[in-house]
């Protein structure tokens, strides 16, 4: 559901991955973005409205986005789409950070724009320390990237667990994705990424930002 910025992208990458689309907009010329190639179905209509969902085949479809630029709209289609017709995989874009906690407690799994767009901006501005990668809707657990210390590099990732009490959900090396186990050393030039309560970034990040207390 709509067929914005977001919205003809979604669907021209997912019609390119060899799956069958259809996008609702109220407005017809909006399906003007989706260019001369799109063989999806276009439905103009309110997407929430449940004969327009219909002519769009939600009941046999796998999952359901709901993008357009309207936050009250979106969680009402992505709820009418999970509740009414039960489709597995289902996400609504939310504009105001305020209300993602509330619709993520509905069950409702949504990308909160200005969060996501904060941190990535706060990235590249500011590269020392860590950098939110990912946040939960409730603001309570963050994936970071971290920056440690040079003594820290050569130690086992256990110890990194042990010392910081976070997670090492991944590591990325040579330009690879590494997922640790309980054998790995962080060597130079590996890039650490943590899942780390949020009220703990900062403590996390004091500690590897020092030398190790000790060495195991």
């Amino acid at each position: 559901m709509g067929c914005g910025r977001v919205g003809s992208s979604l669907a021209t990458e997912l019609e390119a991955l060899g799956h069958t689309v259809s996008i609702i907009d109220q407005s017809r010329e909006a399906f003007r973005r989706l260019g001369p190639d799109f063989k999806g179905r276009t439905i103009s209509g309110i997407g929430f409205d449940r004969d327009t969902l219909l002519e769009a085949g939600i009941e046999t479809a796998d999952a359901f986005a709901a993008v357009s630029n309207g936050d009250n709209s979106n969680i009402l289609a992505a709820r009418v789409a999970r509740e009414t017709y039960g489709v597995g995989n289902v996400v609504a874009r939310i504009y105001d950070p305020g209300r993602a906690e509330i619709y993520q407690r509905l069950g409702i799994p949504t990308v909160a724009t200005v969060i996501w767009a904060t941190d990535q901006i706060m990235r590249r501005l500011v590269p020392e320390g860590s950098r939110s990668e990912w946040r939960d809707a409730t603001g309570s657990i963050e994936l970071a990237e971290v920056h440690p210390h040079l003594e820290w590099f050569g130690l086992p990732i256990t110890h990194i667990e042990s010392s910081t009490q976070a997670r090492v959900a991944f590591i990325t090396r040579l330009a690879e994705g590494l997922v640790p186990n309980e054998h790995t050393v962080l060597q130079e030039g590996d890039l650490l990424h943590m899942i780390i309560e949020t009220a703990r970034v900062a403590e996390v990040e004091a500690i590897l930002a020092a030398e190790p207390l000790e060495h195991p």
